[in-house]
């Protein structure tokens, strides 16, 4: 990172890569033969198979390499006007064995892609206290998973744009965006309508939306961080047509969270602080065929905790009335949910150096 003038024009120069590397192992084995359970007298033990007398079904071994470089620089090219743009370069490199069986034939397959993509923005300050931004960007991510033939997945691709309004109220002490976005991803993983047992690029999804975000300091040692965004999310494109249009599951229409902490200052309780808050999901689909629907729910966390020197003593309450709820599901109603993590306490001990 480097600060530099060229005249009266400010830079900001960013520049850097990372290298991300993934390996994933699946081998199964399946009996297709219906089992039956008597539900007036089920004995569980009849439907248990021993694994060594199941068939081989197949599986893969993928190893994925990624490098990505990036530039960017921020450019004040105004007292009350900013100029961000970047660019990264991706390199991907996929290695696909497919580990044979019943259903999978024995191959190997390799997958090598590039990608530039760019990063724009732009702030303008009205005033002290009130500032307008957009800013523009594209995503290229790998996709560790194949398709029934064995064929590795397309990596996933996007663009986005957003914009919005940021303040600063309060001497600058709580902070406001509210801004409206619109990102596209496409090669996005989902299931094989005629293999569940694989994965296939889906197509296309497209969100669009309201975002509020709000954080700051309302008082010495009183913090606050806020955020509600309403989304609509939906299937633009699919390898089914029937869910064209439909909307995208996993992502609620509204969503909302708030938490609040204190630390108090001063006397013999100073650094002793503590916490609360909500988080709110509201009903989402459960497939990209809007088949049935996960419902809403609400959630309270609580945090106490002590401060001294470099020391933190912490604990958490997660989910605090042990409320049941699904928390996500796998896009089909074949495969299940997930369920929301029941009433948790953790504790932690940190040390700052």
């Amino acid at each position: 990172m480097g600060e530099f003038a060229t005249g009266n024009v400010e830079h900001k120069l960013l520049a850097g890569f990372d290298y991300t590397r993934q390996m994933s192992q699946v081998f199964s084995k399946v009996d297709f033969t219906p089992s039956f359970l008597d539900i007036f007298n089920p004995v569980y033990a009849e439907l248990k198979p021993d694994e060594s007398t199941l068939p081989d079904f197949g599986g893969d071994e993928v190893k994925a390499s990624n490098w990505g470089f990036f530039l960017q620089d921020q450019v004040s090219l105004f007292k009350n006007l900013k100029l961000l743009a970047g660019l990264r370069y991706d390199t991907l490199s996929q290695k696909t064995v497919n580990r044979p069986g019943s259903s999978i034939e024995a191959g190997t397959t390799e997958l090598d892609e590039t990608a530039l993509t760019p990063r724009l923005g732009l702030l303008y300050q009205l005033t002290d206290n009130l500032s307008l931004y957009g800013s523009y960007s594209r995503s290229f991510t790998p996709n560790i998973g194949s398709t029934a033939t064995g064929r590795p997945l397309d990596p996933q691709k996007g663009k986005g744009y957003e914009f919005g309004i940021k303040t600063e109220l309060f001497d600058r002490k709580l902070l406001t965006t509210i801004a409206y976005f619109d990102i596209t991803k496409q090669n996005v993983v989902g299931t094989d309508p005629d293999f569940p047992l694989f994965s296939i690029a889906t197509g296309e999804q497209q969100s669009r939306g309201i975002e509020l975000d709000v954080a700051g300091e309302l008082a010495p040692g009183w913090q606050v961080i806020g955020s509600y965004a309403h989304t609509n999310a939906k299937v633009t494109e699919d390898s089914d047509p029937a869910n064209v249009g439909k909307k995208l599951f996993g992502t609620p229409d509204n969503a909302a969270s708030l938490w609040s902490t204190y630390e108090i200052q001063q006397d013999n309780f100073k650094g002793l602080g503590f916490g609360l808050g909500l988080n709110y999901v509201g009903d989402r689909q459960g497939d990209n065929a809007n088949t049935y629907r996960l419902g809403s729910y609400v959630t309270a966390d609580a945090a106490l905790f002590y401060k001294r020197d470099r020391w933190r003593l912490g604990l958490n309450l997660k989910n605090i009335g042990n409320v049941k709820y699904i928390e996500s599901s796998f896009g089909d109603n074949a495969s299940g949910s997930n369920f929301g993590p029941p009433f948790t306490v953790i504790g932690s001990l940190s040390v700052q150096f």
